[in-house]
């Protein structure tokens, strides 16, 4: 129950909007029957507090109650059967010496029978870090290691966090009671004092294993272990800051393990070094000979250049700590995965691509969290590459009175000069707006009739003039990129190619489903078919809870092209539940045009709204691409 309950209040923190129990129902798969009991589920869990109202148009979360709830705001030891779980592995890693079954019941108001239950569920998640629950008559105790200990702690900390960034004031409130926030910004300095580059995503999830280190010494004083060489400059930094601000003396073991997380999760060499120097210091060499041939295969699969040796370098450094963490089956979370999958598919898809080449030349496994540091790599240098958008084109009115046109004119230049370039300046007043082929026209008189490109300014610009006309220049770009991923969208989309309806047993079936039509109309062949479904085995393509996107990384097809299945009823996809599976073919002349457009589309398939709007609409292909172009051009 509460993990269900738990996924319901995380879908309805993504809205602002009441979300219906049709809605939910289709989301976690169950009956509205089951939503009602998990909203009433989680309404007693946060009690006092009123994290959902209700009413005849749906369910909607109540942000500050929920975010107190979250953050740990009412009394509660072991409200849930998994807040038990994780208390009894808790007090069972504090005293391994055993603790009493009858006094366990006891303390949490439970039957004998209940804590039972639950030590069944203990015994597999200490299995899984190494320990072994054992048994004295009403004895129980949960052996092992000291880094198996805090191993099941970690993993316990992590399944109680919300969805995202680990929040230091919870890993604060459960292992330490110093200020966690200072330590990580002494942390932070020392590491850029020492010239590394700081992954802030990684940083949290150190401080976790920093705050149970500094918890079981203090709790459990273990013997210090004599010191086998010279400190490294971050194994004595760190002994230093935890001495400094947790008033504990942490050995060598820990030290050292510390650091390696930090080396493998958190940093990177040579932030202030020229690019030759970091491959001379700290790349090996074996690393960037891979990068270099994925890089190769990047540009000869996508079209997309990235042999930029800066590029490379940095990401050969990162591919070493990956390897190092994939071998050590110690992976670094990446709270960014769904919206990097969402707003960026195409990149993350040749974040796909680069890790399956990585993984089988390395033997290793690459997970989705992994896989989206990979995109954010590329992104950064792809926006680093990026040329600013075009200027626009601007005709200024401004009647003649001595020299303020010209005075208006060097303004609007100085304050936007990136942005628009002044092609003719009319001192005039007997002109008309529709005279003008420029984009935009800033007058100090008003039109009237004037269209939208027409923004109204004062003789002498104000902030607010500014402003206007940064608008006005979004408003112009925005009508240009949404006609021409318009147009393009629906050069990929034919009416043979689209179902509406149809139901398949899983992934794999749907995706041979779509690719049929493919096959029959020349676009693909059955090897394309089974490329798609091996892509899916890699990560899912459910890159949004409202579509799936199956392709293959090959681009064989004939021809860049859509197959698409709207269906009113919700299919299993990987973890997620989806109403639209638009099969992508990508043909080696098409992708590199197409992929604005692919971003658009599943970026317009964010809004569960519109999405349920747009399913309902869609009754045949006229209506779907009418319904489409409506969403997108909204």
């Amino acid at each position: 129950m509460s993990d269900k309950y738990e996924r319901l209040l995380h879908y309805l923190s993504q809205s602002d909007n009441r979300v219906t129990a049709a809605e939910l129902a289709e989301h976690l798969g169950v009956t509205t029957r089951s939503v009602r009991s998990y909203v009433t589920a989680a309404k007693a869990a946060a009690h006092p507090l009123s994290i959902i109202s209700s009413s005849t148009n749906g369910y909607r979360l109540n942000r500050e109650a929920y975010a107190t709830f979250a953050s740990g705001g009412r009394a509660r030891d072991a409200d849930t059967p998994r807040d038990r779980v994780h208390h009894l592995v808790r007090r069972l890693t504090e005293e391994p010496g055993g603790l009493d079954v009858h006094t366990l019941a006891d303390s949490l108001y439970v039957s004998e029978s209940t804590i039972e239950s639950d030590l069944r569920k203990v015994k597999v998640l200490g299995e899984e870090a190494g320990l072994t629950l054992s048994r004295r008559g009403s004895v129980v105790s949960l052996t092992g290691t000291e880094a198996e200990y805090r191993r099941v702690l970690s993993k316990i900390f992590r399944t109680e966090s919300a969805q995202g960034f680990l929040e230091l004031e919870n890993v604060q409130r459960e292992f330490v009671s110093e200020d966690l926030g200072a330590f990580k910004t002494a942390l932070i300095e020392m590491l850029e004092a020492q010239g590394y580059f700081v992954n802030e995503y990684g940083v949290n999830s150190v401080l976790l294993h920093v705050a149970i280190a500094v918890d079981r010494v203090i709790r459990r004083p273990t013997p210090k272990i004599a010191d086998a060489a010279d400190p490294t400059p971050i194994t004595a930094a760190l002994a230093d800051l935890t001495r400094s601000h947790f008033d504990v003396e942490l050995d060598r073991t820990d030290l050292d393990y510390l650091a390696k997380l930090l080396t493998t999760r958190v940093i990177t060499p040579g932030q202030n070094e020229p690019v030759q120097s970091v491959v001379d210091n700290y790349v090996v060499p074996e690393h960037l000979e891979t990068v270099r041939r994925v890089v190769g295969q990047v540009g000869e699969e996508y079209l997309l250049d990235l042999d930029d040796e800066t590029f490379m370098v940095r990401f050969a450094l990162h591919v070493g700590n990956l390897i190092a963490r994939a071998q050590d089956n110690s992976y670094s979370r990446n709270p960014l995965v769904k919206s990097i999958k969402t707003s960026y598919p195409m990149i993350y898809d040749v974040a796909v691509f680069m890790a399956s080449q990585i993984q089988r030349e390395k033997s290793i496994t690459i997970n989705d969290d992994e896989i989206s540091y990979i995109a954010m790599h590329i992104g950064s240098h792809l926006e680093r590459q990026s040329r600013h958008e075009e200027r626009l084109t601007v005709a200024i009115v401004s009647p003649g009175y001595y020299d303020m046109h010209d005075i208006l004119r060097r303004h609007i230049e100085a304050a936007l000069g990136d942005e628009v370039s002044v092609e003719v300046v009319v001192t005039r007043t007997d002109v008309d707006s529709g005279d003008f082929a420029t984009d935009l026209v800033l007058s100090t008189i008003a039109f009237p009739g004037a269209g939208d490109n027409v923004v109204v300014i004062q003789p002498f610009l104000t902030e607010g003039d500014v402003e206007n006309i940064r608008r006005a220049i979004s408003r112009v770009r925005r009508h240009r990129r949404r006609i021409r991923i318009k147009d393009d969208l629906l050069l990929y989309f034919d009416e043979s190619l689209f179902l509406r309806n149809v139901q398949a047993a899983d992934e794999a079936s749907m995706i041979r489903v779509l690719g049929g039509l493919m096959v029959e109309r020349g676009i693909i062949d059955e090897s394309y078919i089974d490329g798609a479904i091996e892509r899916e085995l890699l990560s899912s393509t459910a890159f949004t809870e409202s579509i799936a996107v199956p392709h293959a990384m090959a681009m064989t097809a004939t021809r860049t092209s859509i197959a698409i299945a709207v269906n009113e009823t919700a299919m299993p996809w990987g973890e997620n539940r989806v109403n639209v599976i638009a099969l992508i073919a990508f043909n080696s002349g098409g992708r590199a045009s197409f992929q604005s457009t692919f971003d658009q589309f599943v970026e317009v398939f964010a809004d569960r709204a519109g999405v349920l709007e747009l399913i309902r609409r869609s009754t045949g292909f006229t209506e779907f691409i009418e319904e489409l172009v409506r969403m997108i051009d909204k």
